[in-house]
This record gives C-alpha cells, structure tokens and sequence, in this order.
C-alpha cells in the first residue's frame, strides 16, 4: 500500500514497511470476529451480526471505548485468505449479515477478500470520517452502510477527536453512502438487506451537536433514512472535559429523543442503561 491516502489523514505512509496515521501496516489485524447481538435491531436479528472488529482507527477519541484495539493494537495479523475464512465461519454460524469494523484502513486486503460472493449482506460500520473518494470506489460492494455522524461541528471534531475536518469529510461522505444504496430494504424477517442507518452518540454537555445532526440527516440526507440515536457514552477515563467525565442524564436524553420525534426521523433509541462497560466486547478474548 504505497503512498496511503484511503482515509482524510492523507498520511501517504508507504504502509508495506511502516505503520500509518491508523497505527497499522498494509496486513489485516482483527481484534474479534464473532456473532454480535447488541446492534440495531434489523442489523442483529435473533441470530447476530458476524461483526469483524478492526485494529488501528483513524480517529483519536478521548472518550473511546474500544481503545485497546483503536490505540493499542491488540489483535492478531491474518492473511487475506484467513480473513475470508473468519467471515466464512461467521455465516455458517447463521449471522445474518458480515458486519465490518473500522475498516477503511484495511479496505485494499477487505475487498480482495470478498471477491467470491459471500450470501449474506456485507456492512461497513465506520465513524463516519471518510474520504469521498474511498467511498465512491466502493460502489456495488457494500449493502449497508451503518456511519456514525459523530459531530456537526469541525471544532467539537478537532476537540474530541483530533479531527479538524471532521464534518467537512463525513458530510459528503454519507450523501455518497446514501446515493450508493438508496431507500431501506428488509427481508420478510425484518432483517436490512440494502441501506443505511445513521448512527449518533449523545455526548453530555453537547445536546446542540446532537440537535445540529439530527437536523442535517433530516434536511440534507433522502427522507426515510433511519437514525440509531445512541445513550450508550460512557466514561472509560477521565478527560480534560468535565462534561465528559460522567453518563448522560435522563433529562438530557428525553430532550434529544423528543427532538427526533419532533423532526419526524425514523429509527431506534437506547435506552440509559446501556451506558455499562458490560457491553464493551472483550477484546482480550480473540475469537478469529
């Protein structure tokens, strides 16, 4: 992978001899690969989601919750061929689709992968900080898109993300994602099988972000796409942010659902509960 530009780090680091921006090299590093009942519901079903976790992001979150595959690269370097391989088994163990993790840095080897049909829809499940570009090229190989529209402010994308141009990327990105895959379908079960779901964390103390994104997948996304409006933050370490040093609170929650009801957006809320390091998967546990 000469020159890597496949996310808007633009980092351009010859990834076959050095690690770039994402902290990983060209080879594939999978964290987990496992059956994941804690998706959305028509993404889990009653049989999981084959989610693929990823090492290496290319984002800097102060509050992530996955930080030891993000930043400290717990995982385990596979072949593309084994790669398929942990895909194929996730099928055969009844997953209703192939769930891919933070895995732009990793789309090269991914795709290569899964040049023989696979039988159940393939997703990509990022933080929503692309590049256009990357996403264009994917046409034809993705059946959902599940991004997450982390901010709608550049600042609040530099301050807790170490991303300056966060909005500026993931806007046109997500337009793409859409134009790609169009209008929601399901199967008779109620399981998607082609489109979207725009995912957004409700951070505390920045219910203006949140209103901000709600606001532009209803004004600026096609009307119908659904929204996952997430109460899940919660504070793995302390930060340089009061606000973030604690869960959201019920009063800040209500607020941000009865604006989406308002707004008329479709989708799913969580609820408070599900703000608990419980449902961390446990990353030191590989299942590959």
């Amino acid at each position: 992978m000469e020159k890597c530009c496949l996310c808007p780090r633009m980092c351009g680091v010859d990834r076959r001899t050095k690690r770039g921006f994402c902290g990983m090299g060209e080879n594939p590093v999978i964290a987990r690969a496992a059956l994941h009942m804690w998706e959305e519901p028509c993404i889990s079903g009653t049989r999981g989601s084959g989610t693929v976790f990823f090492s290496g992001c290319t984002l800097r979150c102060i509050f992530c919750q996955n930080h030891a595959i993000s930043r400290e690269g717990v995982g385990v370097e596979v072949t593309i061929d084994r790669l398929r391989k942990s895909m194929d088994d996730l099928v055969k163990k009844g997953a209703h689709n192939i769930n891919l993790v933070t895995p732009t840095h990793f789309l090269p080897a991914i795709l290569r992968a899964l040049e023989r049909p696979i039988g159940v829809p393939v997703l990509m499940n990022t933080g929503g900080y692309e590049r256009v570009e990357t996403i264009r090229a994917l046409e034809g190989r993705m059946d959902i898109y599940l991004p997450d529209l982390k901010y709608c402010d550049d600042a609040l994308g530099w301050k807790f993300s170490g991303a300056p141009d966060y909005f500026t990327c993931a806007a046109p990105a997500l337009k793409e994602m859409a134009r790609q895959v169009g209008s929601p379908e399901y199967d008779q079960d109620g399981m998607m099988t082609r489109g979207m779901i725009v995912r957004h964390l409700v951070l505390p103390g920045h219910l203006g972000n949140t209103f901000r994104a709600l606001r532009f997948i209803k004004n600026e996304l096609p009307q119908g796409t659904p929204v996952s409006l997430m109460a899940q933050y919660t504070p793995c370490v302390q930060t340089p942010y009061h606000e973030l040093n604690r869960k959201l609170s019920k009063l800040e929650y209500d607020t941000v659902v009865n604006e989406m009801i308002k707004l008329g957006l479709d989708g799913f809320v969580q609820e408070l509960e599900s703000a608990d390091e419980g449902f961390i998967p446990p990353f030191e546990k590989l299942e590959i």
